[in-house]
């Protein structure tokens, strides 16, 4: 007998998203594929702060005051989490459009725009939008298949729509975007703060050192003193004086910048296209006019949830045929093969699951054979097909 078994097998919705990224830890983490930029910064930040911690730090805090390396160890555990959380988070992607979904689309533009010519250039797909009594326009993605909301943009890195794009970094490895830009923010102020706090405590260590060699190496004149100066300077220190010097400038700077973002609403993009500062001179119709108000609807507004439920789960059907003998009583014997005329089939059913028995109609049934004494009854086709 031939039977059919379904079997459900369980797969994460993001096992089947597109674009180019990467999951981990059954999609709870989200990552950009290209990652190399991102194990740099750790491996600045970690081994800069381990030297910090294992030479300086337990000399400063006999000669000065324990409470330096607790504050830098809260730095460096406030940065590393906002790092963390800048790179293993969904930034804001949009799902694309389902293939319904892009069907419908697609005849509502073409209803809108009519049937264009062939040969001639079909007109921008765009839509306006209002939003405090200035017209926006929203911009069809080929890719996604969808009208992005205002601020979107396609990072052609993940392949991805992204709310409220930012930019990609690739020193966090991911997009950084409605959903994550708080934490990028607090993640380059806190290790701007970080790398001031380290080279700064460095030159300190270094002049402490230097004091107590001075003053030996002024009995033997100017080359003492020279000597001095440069037996407080270790290799440990000069790395650390030398990653935090060229950081300084590039972090503080960039920390800086969307300092000043943050004080408009505004993002990166729209600043590097010009959104609000072009010819027209159009005004930015999210900013409230205040920085205070600017600062706290960035920083300390409500965040959204992700729309994209990467752990949810798809149901896909797997059909495998078993198959397996009927199990037989004893004394059951098998039904004849063959029939001569006028005699009843004996044991004939519809046993197969998928072929159906045919129909016999009462003029068709042959005629039922008269029983001897202590024979047993013969079950006719009828009552064959009732029992199945």
């Amino acid at each position: 007998m031939s039977v059919m078994v379904a079997r459900k097998k369980v797969v994460r919705k993001w096992e089947k998203l597109p674009g180019r990224n990467t999951f981990c830890c059954d999609g709870r983490i989200m990552m950009a594929r290209q990652k190399g930029i991102f194990y740099l910064t750790l491996f600045l930040i970690l081994g800069t702060c381990a030297l910090f911690f294992a030479f300086e730090c337990r000399y400063l805090a006999v000669q000065l005051s324990p409470a330096i390396p607790v504050f830098a160890a809260v730095l460096f555990l406030f940065a590393m989490a906002t790092l963390l959380r800048t790179s293993f988070s969904d930034p804001g992607v949009i799902p694309r459009a389902l293939p319904d979904e892009a069907a419908f689309i697609e005849m509502e533009i073409e209803a809108t725009n009519g049937t264009v010519p062939q040969g001639q250039r079909p007109p921008p797909r765009i839509k306006n939008f209002q939003i405090n009594n200035q017209i926006v326009k929203l911009k069809y993605c080929y890719t996604c298949k969808i009208f992005r909301p205002p601020r979107a943009s396609h990072c052609s890195i993940c392949d991805n729509c992204v709310e409220r794009f930012d930019h990609h970094c690739p020193w966090v490895g991911n997009c950084v975007g409605k959903r994550n830009y708080r934490y990028f923010y607090l993640f380059i102020l806190s290790l701007s703060l970080l790398t001031i706090y380290i080279f700064t405590f460095n030159i300190v260590y270094v002049a402490l050192k230097e004091e107590k060699l001075v003053f030996l190496g002024a009995l033997t004149g100017g080359l003492g003193l020279l000597s001095g100066c440069f037996q407080s300077l270790t290799v440990h220190t000069v790395l650390e004086v030398l990653i935090c010097f060229f950081t300084l400038w590039s972090v503080v700077g960039l920390t800086g910048f969307h300092t000043f973002l943050v004080a408009l609403n505004q993002t990166t993009n729209e600043d590097i296209k010009g959104s609000w500062t072009g010819k027209n001179r159009v005004q930015n119709p999210y900013s409230h006019g205040n920085i205070v108000k600017n600062c706290c609807e960035v920083l300390c507004g409500p965040l959204p949830p992700s729309v994209l439920d990467r752990r949810g789960i798809l149901q896909q059907d797997e059909s495998t045929a078993q198959e397996g003998l009927c199990p037989r009583g004893p004394g059951t014997q098998e039904p004849p093969t063959t029939q001569g005329p006028g005699q009843a089939q004996e044991g004939h059913s519809a046993l197969s699951l998928q072929v159906p028995a045919p129909s016999v109609s009462d003029t068709e049934m042959p005629e039922e054979k008269q029983r001897t004494p202590g024979e047993l009854p013969v079950p006719s086709l009828d009552a064959g097909r009732a029992e199945h």
